[in-house]
């Protein structure tokens, strides 16, 4: 199994920002993804 380069903790935060309001494409954005790989993670 091919291990994440983001830790537990940021992938929790972007879910938060997302929660929040936040766009997707701008939490993308700042963690240098796809939206593809956030939704993959999630």
């Amino acid at each position: 199994m091919k291990t994440s380069k983001f830790t537990e903790a940021q992938i929790a935060l972007s879910l938060k920002q997302a929660e929040l309001g936040t766009k997707v494409e701008e939490v993308c954005r700042k963690l240098g993804i796809s939206e593809a790989i956030l939704f993959s993670v999630l």
